[in-house]
């Protein structure tokens, strides 16, 4: 019998240590939201393009806008694809980059939609001009020729999904181009992780003058942001709306929205609990015997 007993504290010590362990995995550390920031601002294309090109290599090659996970690499919007029937004056669909081009995103705002600036050939203004005609001569796009804003806000919460599903997805680093960002510590990028818990805000780097662009990507090296906070400038966009600080933005660069697969751990921490409530029914049915 006293074998027997030795043995059995044994098993349970060492499950014990195993689900400890398994637990000391799965708890999140600070670490794991170490982050890399990129950060330039320019006065022209130009100007920020060699650091925008080096958050794209961080996060891994360009995918193809179709439905499901690749994993690794990153996606891209440029909004220039958007067809004049979601473009301003309409609104665009907080869900077009995940059902209608899919990419894994979903926007969401506090304010009354969203709107990507009319093309050239539309006949409706461009850069936001008919919001307000000085917009033309103050925004400028990265990429030509859309650009795209909250209305009603300057807020947006980009949401990640597995590209074209409603499964939930998260992401390594997400990455915007601002366009007149002229104040400090004003427009900025804040990051949450799977349980919503808050991993960082960082902000855009701000420049002078108008037309300008500022690009700011943070890259988390694995992926754990499942959702990214825009807030650009302090003014909405409106009809004599300029100062202090109206922003707009332009292309946003984010890696590969996927499932995480769990800690390896996991396993081993259910496994321990298994065995542990096996240990209990066995104790329970001798006592009843």
């Amino acid at each position: 019998m006293a074998l027997e007993t030795h043995i059995r504290l044994n098993a349970r010590a060492g499950i014990a240590a195993l689900t400890f362990a398994a637990l000391a995995v799965l708890a999140p550390t600070r670490e794991a939201a170490a982050a890399t920031v990129f950060s330039v601002a320019g006065v022209d294309v130009a100007g920020v393009t060699p650091t925008v090109n080096a958050f794209r290599s961080a996060l891994g090659s360009i995918n193809p806008n179709v439905v499901g996970s690749f994993g690794t690499g990153r996606r891209e919007i440029h909004w220039d694809g958007v067809p004049d029937a979601f473009s301003a004056p309409n609104a665009l669909p907080g869900n077009f980059f995940n059902v209608n081009s899919p990419r894994g995103v979903v926007f969401v705002t506090p304010g009354t939609g969203f709107q990507v600036s009319a093309s050239s050939s539309s006949g409706t203004p461009t850069q936001f001009g008919n919001i307000d005609p000085s917009y033309p001569s103050i925004f400028e796009p990265f990429s030509p020729q859309r650009l795209f804003t909250a209305l009603g806000s300057t807020i947006v919460d980009v949401n990640f999904f597995v590209p074209g599903t409603t499964g939930a997805a998260l992401t390594r680093g997400f990455g915007a181009v601002f366009s007149d960002v002229d104040l400090a510590n004003t427009t900025s990028l804040t990051f949450f992780g799977p349980n919503n818990e808050l991993l960082g805000t960082f902000f855009a780097a701000a420049i002078s003058g108008n037309e300008t662009f500022s690009f700011l990507g943070v890259d988390f090296g694995s992926s754990q942001v499942s959702r990214v906070r825009i807030t650009s400038g302090n003014v909405l966009l409106g009809a004599g709306q300029l100062d202090p600080d109206v922003v707009v933005m332009d292309d946003f660069i984010f890696g590969e929205p996927s499932n995480t697969p769990l800690p390896a751990a996991l396993p081993l921490f259910a496994t321990g609990l298994g065995v542990l409530g096996l240990l209990g029914w066995r104790r329970k049915r001798k006592q009843g015997a």
